[in-house]
Parts: C-alpha cells; structure tokens; sequence
C-alpha cells in the first residue's frame, strides 16, 4: 500500500465532499426548508448512491463509458437539464409549516441515489478517484479502501450541510428571507454547471 498516496487521495477526498456543489447546495436548502429529520433520506440516498457509484466504476462499468461515449453526453445533458429543473424548485420554495401539506417535499432516497449518475462534479470526483488514486492498494483492495472512504466522508460532508441549513432555521424566519436565500442557493446550483459547459 502507497501510503503517501493514500494521504494524497483523503486529502483530494475531502476537498471534494466538502466544497459546494450540487449535492451539498441541495442539503443546504433542505435543512432550512424542510429541517434535518426530513432531510435524512436525501442524505441516505448520496451517501449510498455515490459510494456505489465508485464501486461500479471502479469494478468495471467505466467500460461501458468508453466504449459507448455518447452515453456520457446524454448523462451531461440530462444532469444538466434536471439541475436547471431543481434550481427553479429551490427557488420557488417556502419554509414549511407544522400544519402545511409537503406536497414537493424535500428528496428522496432513491431521487437522491439516481441523481448521483447525472451529477457533473460526481462524475469528476469517480473519475478522479478511479483513475489518479487506483494504485493505493491493489485491486479490488484499492476499489473497496476508495468506497468504504467516500461512505464516510459521503455521509460526514452530507451531515454537516444539512445540519448548516437546519441551524439556518431560527435566523431566517420569514417566508421573504427563507426565499431569498433559497434563490441565492438557486443561483449557485446554476453556476456548478460552469465545468459542464466549459468541457462542451
């Protein structure tokens, strides 16, 4: 095991889980919206679903990608396409009330687990890590040492967004404030597509 370049890739790991992007925009939002307890699947689901994410890549699927390249446009374009889809959500939504009806309602588990496959920044983070960091351990050690890491910092990155958009709940009480900050956080789910343009 290459222990300087274990160190190399938590530390590449947790730059990655922990600086703003899709996912943690989302939980950020859901916290102050809907609360933590509601926003406990979301979380399940990225956690779960971007760890078996890695798996899949790192055990084969990777394969499929280059060998049928235009999968990976219509993943682009789809991810894309529902990003636009949830920035207009957030935006549009109010904090919930005790007596108020959730008719949208914050993400679900498996809404969270099939968003993984269309997320640009979580595409570049399996690339990442799939390919500059294979040589940890040898295969499938390397594989299973990169999921059982990203299950953990996957579920530490999740909690703490979403626990930040909870805390977010006493200051921000007003349905105008809840609003503009949810369009704020709107704005930055839209500027995370910059990568995705600029590789078009």
């Amino acid at each position: 095991m290459s222990h300087s370049l274990l160190i190399a890739f938590v530390m590449f790991a947790v730059v990655m889980f922990f600086t703003p992007g899709p996912n943690n925009i989302m939980l950020l939002s859901s916290g102050l919206t809907y609360g933590f307890r509601p926003t406990l699947p979301h979380i399940a689901g990225i956690t779960i679903g971007f760890a078996f994410m890695v798996g899949a890549v790192g055990l084969g699927l990777g394969t499929i990608f280059i060998a049928y390249p235009v999968l990976q446009t219509v993943l682009k374009y789809a991810g894309v396409a529902y990003l636009i889809y949830l920035a207009i959500a957030i935006a549009m939504s109010d904090p919930v009330k005790p007596d108020q009806d959730e008719r949208r309602g914050p993400m679900t588990f498996w809404g969270a687990v099939l968003f993984q496959w269309i997320n640009a920044k979580g595409w570049v983070m399996v690339i990442g890590t799939i390919t500059a960091y294979a040589a940890i351990a040898s295969f499938p050690w390397n594989i299973a040492m990169q999921v059982a890491l990203s299950l953990f910092l996957g579920a530490l990155s999740s909690l703490t967004w979403a626990m930040f958009g909870t805390s977010l709940r006493p200051v921000l009480t007003s349905p105008r404030a809840v609003r503009a900050f949810n369009i704020v956080m709107a704005l930055l789910l839209l500027a995370s597509l910059y990568p995705v343009f600029m590789d078009a």
